[in-house]
This record gives structure tokens, C-alpha cells and sequence, in this order.
């Protein structure tokens, strides 16, 4: 095997397309990481803290600031906010289809930007970060959604993975532009880190004008003209081109096929292989956040200030530069390497990390080379999760679900996600800060986000299976046939889901298996051969390959 990652020889057309429009959709996690590590800087802002104090003053430096109530608040409305646009993004996904939903997402985040940047008083600034919040859940749900429906299985996992990239491009961007306008003594030093979203937004809205629907959405609701117009956008190929017309024969069949199954509502994906499927996508998306990425970003600059390293925001823009930069091994290994042991590697780096961190911050928390053990090891664990937890994760939830119910348990994936992220931005002022009430953990609080990574590495093992190189219909036939988590390197997929329509009725209709179903399909076309009189699949080509 080379070390480059090429698109299979018997792949007809072009992937450049669909590659091209997959990443342009990622950027929409550019607004998503600006919006969420811009926050931590604005906090530590003189003129900010000064402006939004309702008189209490930060015993660390004596000066004006809000409460660790109010920051708590802050900082987790716009997890709150994400939490239930998440949950919304199924109806909207389903109801306005991919394209159409990621515009009408940026459009309510646009209007918690406007009144962010109107705010001068902390009510009308929480509401800005609410709804910013609402549009960011409900985008951070629907790219992955649309990127996992366009790209190509060969390399679905790099393009998905890219939505991570940009959200670190986001943070980077952030803490450069909070660094440049920091010192400023008007609104300016938070106004405009705010309203820079406002280009981010126009991006996107303009890009998705012109990006096609996902051809899997029209197989959804049944427009099939426009899904072959779609896909051969995507592929570059004629629309009567053998091989479109059977990627999209294939899809149509498994989506009537899962159909055939039962009903799509909210009761029926916690059942069944379904629900499996839900509870591993809302797992993995809370163990993310449970490693503690989310606090480095979000009161980095604070906990560095506190920790006594002087420049806490350099210290921050270093983190960010590091979190990109770490992103892009992970876009190649997911594809070289698999999703198990790429999410395996990085639970153990970072737990490793975590430890290291604590216990420095522990025993020695005066000594100036303690700082540099923290800094250091910090943006190791960057590393490590940059390459690993925070591209796979998304990667993962995207190719789990069958077409029925892939919207609804998305939204609800990406949900747990901002959950966790809202109570942990809501906890961690609490567990850190010194004052009553407060736990006062400062470093010791690593030791926390770290026996979270020895769990993820348990998790894993135990509950993750290897997706690399199948179809997202391919994916339904590892979970109906592997039933443990580890076995699934070794999953080859045999069955052709238009010749399982097929044959559906001869073996006892919805009610059959579908290895039954496979086996009967198997007889029939062993029957034809015999007879020489096959039709359709000839020589050695497995019926699975698209």
C-alpha cells in the first residue's frame, strides 16, 4: 500500500467535484469554531469587562469583571442554544432539504451576530449568544449531514474530517483577532471580533446559492430525475452512464429496502441495530467534549493568566496554530489508518497528556518551569486530539445511520455533543476558580479530562466499528451482520441491495432476514448462470461494488 490515498482504478468519472463542494460545506465550521473560541477572549478584555461588570470587581487583579456566575452564563447560552438548534436540524434537513437547511441556519445565526454587536449590557448580549447558538447547532448538524450524502467512500472520511479543520481555522482565527483588538478602549475591542462573522455568514449563504441538493435527499423524497442530475454533477458522468445509474439503483433499493423495515419516527431509531447505531453516535460525541478540548478554548486565556504565565493570549493563538496544524495528519490517517485506530491513538496520547499536566500543576505550581510543562504538554494534547477525536467524531456520527433516519439521528449525535459543552462551559468556572462555592481544582481539573480519555479508549475498542472504504448502504450491512465492535476490520460486504428487492417477496417479504434474503438472491443468480442465461452481474464482480 503507498502512502498517498488515490481514488480506486474501477471508479469511474471524477471525484474532483463532489471533493471540491465537501469542502467548501466545511467551511461552515469556520463560523462555528470563530463564534465558539472568540468568546474566551472577549471574557479577559479590559474594556469589555469593564462595560458589562455589574460591580463586581476579580480578586486576582482587583479590576472590574463579571461574576463567575454570569461568565458560567455567558459562555454556556450559546451551548444552550446549539443544543436545541441541533435537535432542530432534522425537521429543517428533512422539511427545506441539506442545501436549503444550511442557508436557513445561517440566517438565524446572522441575527445573534446583530445583536451581539448591538449588546452594551450583558441580557441583550446572552440573547445574541443564544441565537447564535441556535443557527451554529443547527449548521453543525447539517454539514456533516451533506458532506457524508456527496462525497465519495473512498475519501469521505478526509472530506468530513475538513469540517473539523475549518472549526480549528475558526478558534485560530479567533484568538488572532481577539489578540489584535484586545487592548482597544472602546466597543470596538469586542464589536469587531464579533461582527467579522457577518463575512463568514455571506460566504456561506452565496456558496450554498450555487452547490447542488444531495442526491440522497431526492432518492428520500422521491424526485429521482433530480437525484441522477445531482449525482452526475457530483461524478462528472452522464446521466445515463452505467455506473451512475447503478450508485443511484443501489441507493434507491437500500432506502426502500430500510423502509420496507418499519417506520422512521423518533421511537423507532431507539430500536433495533437503529438504536445501537444512536447510542454508540451519542457516545462518541459526548466523550469528545468529556476529554476537555472545549476548556483550553474556552477559558484558556483565564486559566493561563491565573496559572501565572504572563501573555496568556499569545499562549492562545500558539494552541490555535497547533490545533490546525495537528488537524491535517488526521484528515490523512483516517483514511490509511481506519477510524478505530486513529480514535484509539488519540485517547491514549491524550490521556497520557492529561496526566502529565495535573500532576505538574500539582505538585510544583510556583516553579516558572512548570508553566513551560503545561504549555508544552498542552499542545500535545492538542495534537492528539486534533488528529484523532475531533475530525473522526464527526466523521463517524455521518456514516453510521441508514437514509430514513439519517437527519433525525444526526441532530440528535450533535446534540449530545452540545450538551456535554454546555454543562462542561457551565461547570468549569466552578471546578477551576478559587472563592466559595468553588471547588478550586485549577491543574488537579486535568486529572478529570483525563480518566474521561482512558474511558474513550475502553469506548472505542468496545463500540466502535471500522466504516473505512464502504458505501453509507454498505454501513447497514456491517451492522446487520457484525455483532462485535472489534470483528468489524474483517467485514466484507456481499450484498446488493436492488437484487434484495428483487427477491424480497419469495422469502417471507419484511419479516425475512437479510441474510436469507442474500441467500436466496445467491440461488437465483446460481440458477441463471446454470442456465446461461444470466442477467446483470457477470465474471467476478461482487454485486456490492458501485
Amino acid at each position: 500500500m503507498g502512502i498517498m490515498i488515490k481514488k480506486p482504478a474501477d471508479v469511474p468519472g471524477s471525484a474532483v467535484p463532489a471533493i471540491v463542494i465537501g469542502l467548501f460545506v466545511a467551511f461552515g465550521g469556520l463560523l462555528f469554531g470563530y463564534d465558539t473560541g472568540t468568546i474566551g477572549g472577549i471574557l479577559a478584555m479590559p474594556y469589555w469587562r469593564d462595560t458589562f461588570s455589574t460591580g463586581y470587581r476579580n480578586p486576582e487583579d482587583g479590576n472590574l469583571d463579571v461574576t463567575p456566575s454570569q461568565s458560567s452564563t455567558i459562555v454556556s447560552l450559546l451551548s444552550a442554544g446549539t443544543f436545541f438548534g441541533a435537535l432542530a436540524a432534522a425537521p429543517m434537513a428533512d422539511l427545506l432539504g441539506r442545501r436549503l437547511g444550511l442557508i436557513a441556519s445561517t440566517a438565524v445565526f446572522t441575527l445573534g451576530v446583530i445583536l451581539q454587536t448591538a449588546a452594551t449590557a450583558i441580557p441583550l448580549f446572552v440573547a445574541g449568544r443564544f441565537w447564535a447558538g441556535f443557527g451554529v447547532g443547527l449548521i453543525s448538524a447539517i454539514i456533516p449531514l451533506y458532506q457524508s450524502e456527496t462525497a465519495p467512500k473512498w475519501i469521505r472520511g478526509a472530506v468530513v474530517g475538513c469540517y473539523q479543520l475549518a472549526i480549528t481555522i475558526g478558534l485560530l482565527i479567533a484568538a488572532i483577532v481577539d489578540n489584535a483588538t484586545k487592548d482597544r478602549n472602546d466597543t470596538g475591542s469586542y464589536r469587531i471580533p464579533i461582527a467579522v462573522q457577518f463575512a463568514w455568514a455571506i460566504i456561506m449563504v452565496v456558496g450554498m446559492l450555487i452547490l447542488p441538493e444531495t442526491p440522497r435527499y431526492w432518492i428520500k423524497v422521491g424526485k429521482h430525475a433530480k437525484a441522477a442530475k445531482s449525482l452526475s454533477r457530483l461524478r462528472r458522468l452522464d446521466i445515463d452512464h452505467p455506473a451512475l445509474v447503478e450508485e443511484l439503483a443501489e441507493v434507491r433499493a437500500n432506502h426502500e429496502y430500510e423502509m420496507s423495515l418499519g417506520k422512521a419516527s423518533y421511537l423507532d431509531i431507539v430500536k433495533g441495530t437503529v438504536g445501537k447505531r444512536l447510542a454508540t453516535g451519542c457516545l462518541l460525541q459526548g466523550l469528545q467534549q468529556l476529554t476537555g478540548v472545549n476548556f483550553i478554548f474556552y477559558y484558556g486565556t483565564s486559566f493561563f493568566n491565573n496559572a501565572g504565565i504572563s501573555n496568556a493570549f499569545t499562549v492562545s493563538v500558539i494552541t490555535g496554530v497547533v490545533n490546525v496544524c495537528s488537524t491535517l495528519p488526521g484528515l490523512y490517517l483516517v483514511e490509511k489508518w481506519g477510524r478505530r485506530p486513529l480514535l484509539l491513538f488519540g485517547a491514549v496520547g491524550m490521556f497520557v497528556c492529561q496526566y502529565i499536566v495535573a500532576i505538574a500543576g500539582t505538585v510544583d505550581p510556583d516553579n516558572p518551569a512548570t508553566n513551560k510543562v503545561l504549555i508544552a504538554f498542552v499542545c500535545i494534547y492538542i495534537f492528539f486530539f486534533a488528529s484523532s477525536w475531533g475530525p473522526v467524531a464527526w466523521v463517524v456520527t455521518g456514516e453510521l445511520f441508514p437514509l430514513k433516519v439519517r437527519a433525525k439521528c444526526l441532530s440528535i449525535t450533535t446534540a449530545s455533543n452540545w450538551l456535554l459543552n454546555w454543562a462542561i462551559a457551565y461547570a468549569t468556572p466552578y471546578m477551576v476558580n478559587s472563592g466559595p462555592g468553588n471547588a478550586n481544582l485549577q491543574s488537579k481539573v486535568f486529572f478529570v479530562w483525563g480518566t474521561f480519555c482512558l474511558i474513550c479508549g475502553f469506548f472505542v475498542w468496545a463500540l466502535i466499528y471500522e466504516t473505512k472504504g464502504l458505501s453509507l448502504e454498505q454501513v447497514d450491512e456491517l451492522y446487520s451482520k457484525c455483532t462485535k465492535a472489534w470483528k468489524s476490520k474483517a467485514f466484507r460486504p456481499t450484498v446488493s441491495y436492488a437484487e434484495v428487492q428483487e427477491v424480497r417477496g419469495s422469502v417471507g417479504g419484511r419479516h425475512a432476514s437479510l441474510a436469507d434474503i442474500e441467500a436466496d438472491a445467491g440461488r437465483k443468480r446460481s440458477v441463471a448462470h446454470i442456465e446461461g442465461g444470466e442477467k446483470g452481474y457477470g465474471g467476478d464482480k461482487a454485486p456490492y461494488e458501485v
